[in-house]
């Protein structure tokens, strides 16, 4: 476990002045890398958001909402999205955020060999500078998640200056959000201070940010009630009571689109033709060993909601009717043997996190019962994350943070061409579901298309969702001015300590 930062600590301590400046937030874990095209892990969205600006943001109601685009407008045939873009936003390096910039942008995302945005940005078929604050993005075919995507990171924009670096952007990305990097020592702190030419400068009212990226929930919450963070994130379900008693914090919980699952190794590489990966009965069999709601009872003292689904219950396009089955270890022992396996062996990657690791051990011991001999190879986040992308990995529990469209929720994980499906899935009926759907706005018929690639890809099992999210963030009880979002990412913009 890592030490308190006492030091640290008594210096802040006995100079109010800069405590009341500098604002300290403990994460979960060390990006991997800080380049949005590059990216591809939660916790470099959550750093994100202080530096760097997307074209819109997403609203704590999942509507969208103007960042460096002020207004937006599609053609008639949907084939078109013209931005207008917002006057006097500049870079960290001065240069402004105007229509060339942002087509520099979106053709890195769209093309270069490093950006995971390609698949993303894929239906954009050029990019158009009309003046100097207005940009149109040309589609090949009517995309509905477009504003979605925009949203994340392929709408995150780096000064045109630092484009060249490439691979290499991630070492100083100059972005133009409303922090600036200062420095950065891999495994133990981000930081950063307050860019004065943001346009929404006035509505930032620290200094300073630091990053500290600590995996293990309890040394979080430690250095949160000893001085040395002033907020942390994903706050674990048995600490909440502990914070609710201490006088000097303050919990504040949120609704989440985020959810946990299991994803499986089908093709990427040789583990990908292990027996988990190579045989759906062997991933039904699994399925029928575990019990969600038992996950959620034990490690998440029953605050999360059991699920299978990419989107939660009583959502638009979630579908009650294909719910998970009911565990069935006995079932499950016969499917193995109708594979041709007494029992299986199983290695499921999970990060260094305790409450990941808990969930972990769970079904590790559940599906012993079900035929499994799992192991656990736990690792630090980054690690693990690097390691599932060589295809070094059986299974993998991630997490994924949600998108306000149905599309950003699943078709990144499971198409053919998504930058999640670290699995190498294929089901080409899922992948013509998915491209239907994000040709239409109609919701009747975009549920439709939804549901039948879900009862495909249900029980083709490339990956088992196992829960949704609830978010849980603690803090000073003078800190002000935080908004809970649904996707997990904190906004800098309002908080301040009271004076």
């Amino acid at each position: 476990m890592r030490p308190l930062r006492l030091a640290a600590a008594l210096l802040l301590f006995a100079s109010p002045g800069i405590a009341q400046t500098t604002l300290r937030i403990g994460i979960g874990a060390d990006p991997n890398v800080l380049d949005p095209a590059q990216s591809g892990s939660f916790v470099e969205r959550v750093v994100f958001s202080a530096l760097c600006d997307k074209l819109v943001d997403v609203a704590p109601d999942l509507s969208f909402r103007p960042e460096l685009a002020t207004a937006w407008e599609w053609s008639e045939d949907g084939r078109a999205l013209t931005l207008t873009l917002r006057e006097g936003a500049r870079f960290h390096d001065g240069s402004a955020v105007d229509a060339a910039a942002v087509k520099a942008n979106l053709d890195r995302y769209r093309t270069a060999r490093e950006s995971r945005r390609r698949s993303e940005l894929r239906p954009v078929s050029e990019v158009q500078v009309l003046d100097a604050r207005t940009v149109r993005l040309v589609l090949s075919e009517p995309f509905a998640p477009l504003l979605s995507v925009l949203s994340d990171r392929a709408g995150m924009m780096l000064a045109p200056s630092v484009l060249p670096m490439a691979e290499r952007i991630g070492e100083n990305p100059v972005c133009s959000g409303p922090f600036r990097l200062t420095r950065r020592i891999a495994q133990d702190r981000i930081e950063m201070e307050k860019f004065a030419g943001h346009w929404n400068a006035r509505n930032i009212h620290v200094d300073r940010l630091t990053f500290l990226p600590i995996p293990d929930n309890t040394v979080r919450l430690l250095n949160l009630r000893g001085g040395q963070l002033d907020l942390i994130e994903r706050l674990a379900p048995n600490d909440i009571p502990t914070v609710e008693r201490d006088r000097r914090l303050r919990l504040v919980a949120g609704a989440s689109i985020a959810y946990q699952t299991l994803q499986f190794n089908l093709g990427n590489g040789p583990a990908g033709s292990r027996p988990i990966g190579a045989d759906p009965r062997v991933r039904e069999a699994f399925e029928l060993s575990i019990d969600r709601a038992i996950i959620n009872q034990v490690a998440l003292e029953g605050r999360f909601t059991p699920n299978n689904q990419p989107e939660a219950p009583g959502t638009t396009y979630h579908f009650p009717d294909l719910a998970p089955p009911a565990r069935n270890p006995t079932r499950a022992r016969q499917l193995l043997r109708d594979a041709g396996h007494d029992r299986v062996a199983v290695t499921i990657r999970v990060t260094n996190s305790p409450v990941e690791s808990q969930v972990a051990q769970i079904i590790q011991a559940m599906a012993a019962e079900g035929g499994f001999d799992v192991k656990l190879e736990v690792t630090e986040a980054s690690a693990a994350v690097a390691a599932v992308e060589r295809g070094d990995f059986e299974g993998f529990i991630g997490i994924w943070s949600g998108r306000p469209d149905p599309d950003g929720n699943i078709s990144f994980w499971l198409a053919s061409d998504g930058f999640l499906n670290r699995g190498k899935y294929v089901n080409p009926q899922v992948d013509a579901l998915f491209n239907q759907a994000r040709a239409v706005t109609a919701v009747p018929e975009r549920q439709r298309l939804y549901r039948e690639a879900t009862r495909l890809w249900l029980a083709d099992r490339p990956m088992l969702i196992l829960y949704h999210h609830r978010w849980f963030w603690a803090m000073r009880a003078d800190l002000q001015g935080f908004e809970p979002a649904p996707d997990g990412i904190i906004r800098l913009a309002g908080l301040r300590f009271a004076r």
